[in-house]
């Protein structure tokens, strides 16, 4: 476990302990959101990005294709590590 020791100025401090969110599991769930908040705004911009580039969206069968191909050289690379280390 991660001990952090953070400074805030007093009336903020007071306030968010007022509101109970100074507790080690108030502060977890914060953090928690505001990480899932800092995904989904950066899967929006990529979402911007590809519409910008006029990349062409991905049927399901198209994305179950490449998830199975790159699983597939996942898989294959230890094998050849393997085999590259037995010559």
């Amino acid at each position: 476990m991660t001990e952090l020791v953070v400074k805030l100025p007093d009336e903020l401090a007071q306030r968010a302990k007022s509101a109970g969110l100074l507790s080690d599991s108030a502060i977890q769930q914060l953090l928690e959101e505001a990480m899932r908040r800092q995904a989904g705004r950066s899967l929006l911009e990529v979402a911007e990005r590809i519409q910008a580039a006029g990349i062409a969206p991905m049927s399901e069968e198209e994305i179950v294709a490449e998830v199975k191909a790159v699983r597939a050289e996942r898989r294959a690379r230890p094998a050849k590590a393997d085999d590259a280390g037995r010559s």
